[in-house]
């Protein structure tokens, strides 16, 4: 992300371990989990801001509690038109279901780009909230996600309701 005095951030503790929320006015622009590839960290310049980003936290906690299926925050990605389009397509996965990277190519007019949907679902910066877990391997498997497998099979349990999450302190996985 470009050096941009405007960065503000929040922190909050989640089923899944410790989640840094960050953006712009314009938006969130990343939900962050710890040890979750592709993020430098927190930067000096950001200013802590949890009045900001208390409502992209209430939502975030509502989905941990089983009472939130959708998120309805600004957002400010910063992506290529490929993730972009790739990210909307993520966000019409319904709550609860999963698709392959075939079908989130497919649904981008783009059928043979599976692989580049996987490299850019990857790159997503607001996990969770762009559910980018509910894409899986063609067979059914779980494949790579950021945050790690196990994560992405908790979030997918909670979605199935096969889980509870508590909304104490965790470390993460």
């Amino acid at each position: 992300m470009k050096t941009d005095p405007q960065i503000t951030y929040s922190e909050i503790d989640s089923p899944i371990g410790p989640l840094l929320l960050y953006g712009t006015s314009r938006g969130l622009s990343g939900v962050e989990m710890t040890k979750q590839r592709h993020f430098e960290g927190k930067q000096s310049h950001w200013k802590r801001d949890d009045t900001r980003w208390r409502d992209a936290a209430k939502q975030l906690r509502e989905y941990f509690q089983g009472k939130r299926q959708d998120f309805d925050v600004p957002l400010d990605l910063a992506g290529t038109d490929f993730q972009r389009k790739v990210w909307s397509a993520l966000q019409k996965i319904p709550y609860g279901r999963t698709a392959s990277y075939a079908d989130i190519a497919r649904r981008i007019r783009n059928p043979k780009a599976m692989r580049a949907v996987g490299l850019a679902n990857g790159r997503n910066p607001v996990a969770i909230i762009v559910p980018c877990h509910r894409v899986i391997g063609a067979d059914g498997s779980l494949t790579g996600y950021g945050g790690g497998l196990e994560r992405k099979r908790t979030l997918l349990d909670l979605e199935s309701g096969t889980t509870a999450m508590s909304l104490k302190k965790s470390r993460a996985p």
